[in-house]
């Protein structure tokens, strides 16, 4: 394993549809970090937390670049486990990418580059990770950024809806997103709740699952 200031230990690049926030539907490229320091119980990318081989700055961009793409997201595992996970983000911001970081919301976003779009989870009760919310983290979000809520219950989404008044996120960030747990409740519940309530959230699916395998790597 080689190690230095600019190794980055990486999971799997691949070219896709982006599944998932206001990007949903677009070509992106995504760089799937390794290493995660949480435990979701419907997690589904626990292959990330060890399996990575180590690469350079330039190799990453080298490769992003190889799929003619403008837009691209540094997910994981969580992302910002890895320092140099900080300067790849500068790189490809100052090489013009339009570059989304999606993050668990438990490690301190100020460090990230200002121009990345943040899309943060906030981790629900049902997840059994809602005690690692890093909740100074919101302040520093902005209209560009997106918060995340993956629901897998009414529990969920009450105690959701009670964040996002409390910390008035419809004012703060760009976009609020709601997402049903894949296999756990059925989305039309969900879209059911956010409209009887009328609240202004965005409904998500996970749209990769639907278009490939939810097993599927590399989509």
């Amino acid at each position: 394993m080689r190690k230095g200031k600019n190794i980055l230990t990486v999971n799997e690049i691949f070219f896709s549809i982006q599944g998932e926030s206001s990007w949903m539907g677009m070509p992106c490229v995504f760089v799937r970090l390794t290493y995660c320091d949480l435990r979701c119980v419907w997690c589904d990318t626990e292959y990330a937390f060890y399996e990575g081989v180590d690469m350079t700055i330039d190799e990453v961009i080298e490769k992003v670049k190889s799929y003619n793409c403008g837009l691209v997201e540094i997910t994981g595992g969580e992302p910002l486990l890895q320092e140099n996970s900080l300067e790849l983000m500068k790189r490809l911001c100052d090489e013009k990418f339009t570059v989304l970081l999606e993050t668990g919301g438990h490690r301190d976003i100020s460090v990230v580059d200002p121009r990345v779009h943040i899309i943060m989870d906030v981790k629900c009760p049902g997840s059994k990770m809602s005690h690692k919310n890093r909740w100074e983290n919101i302040s520093y979000l902005t209209k560009k950024d997106e918060v995340k809520f993956v629901i897998k219950d009414r529990v969920d989404y009450e105690w959701a809806k009670e964040v996002v008044n409390k910390y008035n996120l419809f004012e703060r960030v760009g976009a609020v997103l709601f997402s049903p747990v894949f296999g756990e409740i059925e989305p039309s519940i969900l879209a059911g709740w956010i409209l009887e309530d009328r609240i202004p959230v965005r409904f998500q699916i996970q749209l990769h699952k639907y278009i490939w395998s939810p097993e599927a790597r590399g989509v």
